[in-house]
């Protein structure tokens, strides 16, 4: 919710135009771009490395008990 907002809040300065709009509207792009890659990798490597580690590390604890 917070990087949704987040990315909300930086589409005016990709969106801008006027005087200094250029330089307003490279960085609102780096910064949209990376808040939407974050977020997706976040979404998505999180729980993949979780149930990988799990699945490494959990069967130890079957295999000890």
């Amino acid at each position: 919710m917070t990087s949704m907002a987040f990315s909300l809040g930086v589409v005016p300065l990709v969106l801008s135009s006027g005087a200094g709009a250029g330089g307003r509207m490279a960085v609102g792009a780096a910064v949209l771009g990376g808040t939407i890659t974050g977020t997706v990798f976040g979404i998505l490597f999180v729980p993949l490395f979780f149930v990988i580690v799990f699945k490494l590390f959990g069967s130890r604890k079957k295999a000890a008990a």
